[in-house]
């Protein structure tokens, strides 16, 4: 198992794996991904903000980092903290508790850019994935109703936002 910045050359593959993640949320919830800007990703990409754990050089998963999100975390975003976006999994890769792997990586990153936070957010109220986030060692600190979703995709607009921490802190 390896995690390392995304490429160019990776871009094919994780727009396939949004789909993939985006279909399986229209078969689940009412609320799902949007398609995303292709540029978006080509910036995180250029900025080293977009992630791929590899397993036997096969892209397992992917995710984006931020240290700044203070439209959906508000006054929180003072908080020193690494913000993860779209986790999408290969579905070759389900069930391996990759989210658990990730969380591993984002506290030894969170450490070496001096943050102390872990931090992502849900769309909706969705106890599945509560609990197994939960389960992969975050904390959910609750649903909000955000006061600003201008710019925000449409799912953010009237939805419930749930919010997931963990620290660096060992003994957590």
């Amino acid at each position: 198992m390896e995690i390392k910045n995304c490429g160019t050359d990776d871009i094919d593959e994780i727009f396939r794996l949004y789909k993939i993640a985006r279909d399986f949320q229209k078969t689940k919830f009412t609320m799902h991904w949007p398609k995303f800007d292709r540029k978006l990703i080509i910036t995180e990409i250029s900025e080293n903000r977009q992630w791929k754990l590899l397993i036997d050089n096969q892209v397992a998963c992917v995710w984006a980092t931020t240290f700044d999100d203070a439209q959906i975390w508000e006054g929180r975003n003072n908080d020193p903290s690494v913000y993860i976006h779209r986790i999408a999994t290969n579905p070759s890769f389900r069930g391996q508790n990759l989210v658990r792997e990730l969380l591993k990586w984002a506290k030894k990153f969170a450490i070496e850019n001096d943050k102390k936070y872990i931090r992502m957010d849900t769309v909706g109220n969705n106890p599945g994935l509560i609990k197994y986030y939960e389960k992969c060692g975050f904390d959910f600190l609750g649903l909000v109703k955000l006061k600003n979703t201008n710019g925000l995709p449409a799912p953010y607009k009237n939805s419930s936002i749930g919010l997931f921490q963990a620290t660096t802190d060992s003994s957590k």
